[in-house]
């Protein structure tokens, strides 16, 4: 089992940044990549940005830019720096650790950001 505790939600003005933590523990061996997703009212969830375990990382197109994702492995923590946030960014944004094949994925309870002003 891999627990997956997050923090750094909240509410920003249009234009402001948060930083999202996303703290992994347990059977973490068997995780090979960790990403964060979103999901807004009324929408389905979806891949906003992920990172390997060698550090490759990808982006959905709509926050390339302006969204940074990063892991210190020390910390079994992975971070989403979001800057320039826009009010289409609001949505519950979920931790993700991806299994090794044969192993399950793992997912956080979420944390809300809302961009308003």
């Amino acid at each position: 089992q891999v627990q997956l505790v997050e923090s750094g939600g909240g509410l920003v003005q249009p234009g402001g940044s948060l930083r999202l933590s996303c703290a992994a523990s347990g059977s973490i061996f068997n995780i090979i990549a960790m990403g964060w997703y979103r999901q807004a009212p009324g929408k389905q969830r979806e891949l906003v940005a992920a990172i390997t375990n060698s550090g490759s990382t990808n982006y959905a197109d709509s926050v390339k830019g302006r969204f940074t994702i990063s892991r210190d492995n020390a910390k079994n923590t992975v971070y989403l720096q979001m800057n320039s946030l826009k009010p289409e960014d609001t949505a519950v944004y979920y931790c993700n650790a991806e299994g090794a094949r044969y192993y399950p994925d793992y997912w956080g309870q979420g944390t809300q950001v809302t961009v308003s002003s």
